[in-house]
């Protein structure tokens, strides 16, 4: 498996795909459409907030966003003939050695208080749950991961 690498422009069409054929079975249990299906890809790609990995088609894609304080974990998506494969490993590994690299001691991220199983995922690899609150209309919760 390659490292990931910083998303082009031509990578748009399969961002997408992954985005949209990882969370589309979740629409069903959570009541809406996941919000990493409404981003705006092209914009995240240009502001240099996606990485990809996979060759030579991709199987997954990460979107890390800088703030004050902390590397937020925007998005993480594995491609389903992907998943299981080690894919959203390197990728959580990779995003936390971003963190570290940019100074950050600690990482963040969310997803849908639906979606039981991303929680018990993130809390197996050292994440914590910090508060759930909604945003943007989606039911989140929230976790970091101090870094070591």
């Amino acid at each position: 498996m390659n490292d990931p690498r910083p998303a082009r422009s031509t990578d748009r069409p399969a961002v997408e795909a992954i985005v949209h054929a990882a969370y589309s079975p979740w629409i069903d249990r959570i009541g809406q459409t996941p919000g990493p299906m409404l981003d705006d890809y092209a914009a995240l790609i240009a502001e240099g907030r996606v990485h990809v990995t996979g060759t030579p088609d991709l199987t997954g894609i990460l979107v890390l966003i800088p703030e004050a304080d902390t590397l937020l974990l925007d998005n993480i998506a594995v491609a389903p003939e992907a998943q299981g494969t080690g894919v959203g490993k390197r990728l959580m590994t990779f995003a936390e050695d971003q963190a570290r690299a940019a100074g950050y001691d600690r990482i963040r991220l969310y997803t849908h208080e639906g979606m039981a199983e991303n929680v018990a995922i993130y809390l197996r690899i050292g994440y914590r749950e910090t508060h759930r609150a909604t945003q943007n209309g989606f039911p989140r919760v929230f976790m970091e991961k101090v870094l070591t």
